[in-house]
């Protein structure tokens, strides 16, 4: 049995790029990354950062040029793929990238913009400020290593 599977919670770090494929099919491509913190021998938090390269197909290569933007929180779903070419000098070069089959958007922030309805500006919804948002959400992070966690103390 092979499985070629991907999971990861991020952070954009670069606004969503869309293209069209000859095809007429939409490809979107940006960069996320991916936290890790843990404690080194010496007793000191450390945290270790991971950039992945994430391509996405069709409508949700829309739905995410549409509705993501540099900095979003975002759960990607997909499968692993190296590509490999040779540039114009003849080196061959790799790029390893997530394929994502699926795409969850993450909360919305205090002060951000949503987009109002039915106006579009550049390929991309125009924006008003968010009403009625809490003005700090807090996402508990639970680390490595935490075998017991108590459910009072995560805030909802």
């Amino acid at each position: 049995m092979n499985l070629n599977k991907v999971i990861l919670v991020g952070r954009l770090t670069r606004d969503p790029e869309i293209k069209s494929l000859p095809s007429g099919q939409g490809v979107c491509s940006f960069g996320l990354a991916t936290g890790r913190f843990f404690v080194d021998k010496s007793g000191q938090k450390q945290q270790q950062t991971e950039f992945h390269n994430i391509v996405m197909f069709g409508r949700l290569a829309e739905i995410a040029s549409q509705y993501l933007t540099k900095g979003s929180l975002t759960l990607i779903e997909g499968r692993l793929r190296t590509r490999n070419w040779q540039d114009a000098q003849g080196n061959q070069k790799y790029r390893t990238e997530i394929v994502a089959e699926r795409m969850q958007l993450g909360p919305k922030s205090a002060g951000k913009v949503v987009p109002a309805e039915g106006e579009a500006r550049q390929g991309r919804p125009a924006e008003k400020p968010a009403e009625g948002l809490p003005q700090k959400e807090e996402i508990p992070v639970i680390e490595e290593g935490d075998d017991q966690i108590d459910v009072k103390d995560i805030p909802f």
